[in-house]
């Protein structure tokens, strides 16, 4: 069993978690339970998968939690980005939170590969 705590990948997803609810703050207040919910979700859903898969007892069945994290990230650039078009985010925030998210993307996956 992995200690999720340590994972570097959880650390960097936990601390785009506080930056999605900091940039979402400021959403307009009729999409409280659209977009702004949505990408909150998605975003929590990065490092919970890390720590769900961690506690698994196969590599195999971490992997796959660490997919369905990978998959999440996808989710939460793809709303950052219509969010953006939207004119809900700058485009300063945009960069810096999609360059984070590409950098958990490279590192999940990369060590995901070495549990297969």
């Amino acid at each position: 069993m992995h200690q999720f705590k340590e994972l570097l990948i959880w650390k960097k997803s936990r601390l785009f978690c506080s930056k999605i609810y900091n940039a979402t703050a400021n959403f307009p207040n009729e999409e409280k339970f659209g977009i702004t919910n949505q990408l909150r979700r998605a975003a929590i859903s990065i490092p919970s998968n890390i720590a769900e898969g961690s506690s698994r007892n196969s590599n195999k069945d971490f992997a796959r939690f660490l997919e369905i994290a990978i998959g999440s990230a996808y989710e939460v650039e793809t709303q950052l980005l219509i969010s953006s078009d939207l004119g809900f985010i700058t485009e300063e925030s945009t960069i810096e939170l999609t360059n984070m998210l590409e950098e958990i993307i490279k590192m999940t996956s990369r060590f995901r590969a070495t549990l297969l």
